[in-house]
């Protein structure tokens, strides 16, 4: 049975129709890559997996539970970790404070993010705020991780980064797949890297899958029709 599951999902801001009929299917402990182009509905499918955007048509069931009409934070206690496009950690909390606030028990605690990002643990007390961008992005990671999810959500994970940052957070995400077994739903604009990790990838155009099949399947033609690379 699959952890998430959209069927014909649609999603509207305002009046501003943005999802058109997003369908995929994500086991547990499967890489899926969500692609396309700039504004094609990747981050408003993420929203709506998240319970931050109502989807209006549709169905979200997600470990079993259909996500419709249910608020964020019920969402997130079934088990989603979404790491926001933007990082948006808080700023005035040192690291440690921002690793903490939504801890909830399990295999992610303080060491073991620790483990994954040493720089974390270098600046534990150091004011969130004040850390580079790329040191936020690990830490936003390492915020999600510690809610101890079923299915992290990274939604432009390496936007904007230093080539060696974002060379550390695609190894971390690569040891999240080989050693936890943690299903992840990625979006990004390196081809190159989705392709090395995601099982699968789903493709978006217009607000609709146009895509779906294994990630090493990306063949240059469809690159070029989709994907604009």
């Amino acid at each position: 049975m699959s952890l998430l599951q959209l069927e014909g999902v649609t999603a509207f801001y305002g009046p501003a129709q943005a999802l058109f009929g997003v369908d995929l299917r994500l086991a547990e402990g499967e890489v899926m890559a969500l692609m396309g182009r700039n504004g094609m509905g990747k981050s408003t499918t993420i929203r709506s997996i998240c319970r931050l955007l109502p989807h209006r048509g549709g169905t979200i069931r997600f470990a079993g539970q259909d996500l419709a009409g249910m608020p964020a934070h019920r969402a997130a206690r079934l088990g989603l970790g979404l790491v926001p496009e933007g990082r948006r950690v808080f700023r005035g909390l040192s690291v440690e404070e921002n690793l903490i606030a939504a801890a909830r028990p399990g295999i992610w605690d303080l060491p073991r993010i620790a483990g994954l990002f040493p720089r974390l643990a270098e600046r534990r007390r150091q004011e969130a705020g004040s850390l580079s961008g790329g040191e936020q992005q690990m830490l936003a990671i390492g915020r999600a991780l510690m809610t101890n999810p079923r299915l992290l959500l990274l939604d432009e994970a390496t936007e904007g980064l230093a080539p060696l940052i974002r060379a550390e957070i695609w190894a971390a995400i690569r040891q999240l797949k080989t050693e936890t077994g943690l299903a992840i739903l990625v979006v990004d604009k390196s081809l190159t890297e989705l392709v090395r990790i995601a099982d699968r990838a789903v493709i978006l155009e217009k607000g609709t899958s146009v895509w779906t099949g294994p990630a090493d399947g990306l063949t240059p033609a469809l690159v070029d029709r989709y994907l604009g690379i």
